[in-house]
């Protein structure tokens, strides 16, 4: 770990685009941190609402604040930005239009040089529009826990898992020879599995001191009907990313891998267009093939539910006929 003399430094980046109403929230949030010694990078991603003008007016606000300005290209273009310009011994991230409780950083930080970690992770909640709380996405542990890489990846695997590097603090150092996979919505999955083998453990605290705003029409949360092709897309080939490390690394979870890359698939197969199912469709023939291909496997896995197994086989044989009746049976319209 770099040595620092006196207190670490804490680099909290968050990238900007387009949400004047929600930055000052966000930003507010993080300067509020009763762990003080920390700098806030807002990289304004090209925003087009003065967004990034606000962002400049609240450096001169508080010197702790850094803006930087580029181009638009994503979030994850973004971060990779704003980690090239962190000082910090640790980095965290915090998204421009989410919020987070005073005492987090304080809380993670005394964790990670108490257990000596590169990576430590908080819990958090989901909060809509309308101030309403949402049903968790991962459930939060009843008490403090230590896992094992090893341990975090089959947590990953088995969708139990936190993904968000939003809910971390994590060592400069892991960050020298990775970044975030840039053009890609699923960017978040793939670099945490990259890390997770580079350390030995990472403290999971109960306390939801992350706050995720659920905005329909992020990047992340779209209900375009456009954009499920690419989300989707995205998860399946990170599937098949996560399948070659794992077998590298934990191969006892190669269960577990092939569970995860079949629901990844299935979830892909429930969210294209019926109109994208077809021949000329190459992505989507590979996915079928490949339910075809893994049939017994879905059928004999542990880990999938039977009507998780009866819906991999039949999309394998007649994808369209099932896709229709699974609209009929939940009301949607696409």
């Amino acid at each position: 770990m770099r040595e620092r003399k006196g207190p670490a430094l804490i680099s909290v980046i968050v990238p900007v685009y387009n949400v004047i109403e929600w930055l000052p929230r966000c930003v507010e949030s993080i300067r509020r941190q009763t762990y003080p010694n920390l700098e806030i990078i807002l990289v304004d991603d090209g925003s087009t609402d003065n967004s990034g003008a606000l962002a400049e007016k609240m450096a001169l606000e508080d010197k702790r604040v850094r803006v930087f300005h580029k181009e638009n290209g994503g979030t994850s273009s973004a971060r990779n930005l704003g980690i090239s310009k962190a000082r910090g011994d640790y980095i965290g991230f915090v998204d421009s239009d989410d919020y987070i409780e005073p005492q987090m950083y304080e809380k993670l930080l005394g964790v990670a040089l108490a257990e000596n970690l590169l990576m430590v992770q908080t819990s958090r909640d989901e909060i809509d529009e309308h101030g309403n709380r949402m049903p968790d996405v991962c459930i939060p542990p009843k008490e403090a826990e230590l896992w094992d890489s090893k341990k975090f990846m089959r947590e990953l695997l088995m969708h139990r898992g936190d993904c968000s590097f939003c809910t971390k603090l994590i060592h400069a150092s892991l960050f020298k020879k990775e970044c975030f996979p840039e053009g890609e919505l699923n960017e978040d999955f793939y670099l945490l599995v990259k890390l997770l083998p580079k350390v030995s453990s990472v403290a999971v605290l109960p306390d939801q001191d992350y706050h995720v705003f659920y905005r329909y029409g992020s990047n992340t949360r779209t209900r375009n009907k456009e954009e499920f092709p690419r989300v989707f897309t995205d998860i399946v080939v990170n599937a098949d990313r996560v399948n070659e490390i794992v077998m590298r690394k934990y191969p006892s979870l190669m269960p577990e891998a092939m569970r995860f890359s079949l629901f990844q698939r299935l979830d892909y197969m429930l969210h294209i267009p019926i109109s994208l199912m077809n021949k000329e469709n190459t992505f989507y023939c590979q996915v079928k093939e490949y339910l075809k291909e893994n049939r017994k496997n879905a059928v004999h896995s542990k880990y999938l539910s039977r009507k998780e197994k009866v819906y991999l086989v039949l999309l394998g044989t007649a994808p369209k006929f099932v896709r229709q009746v699974h609209r009929l049976m939940k009301g949607k319209q696409e």
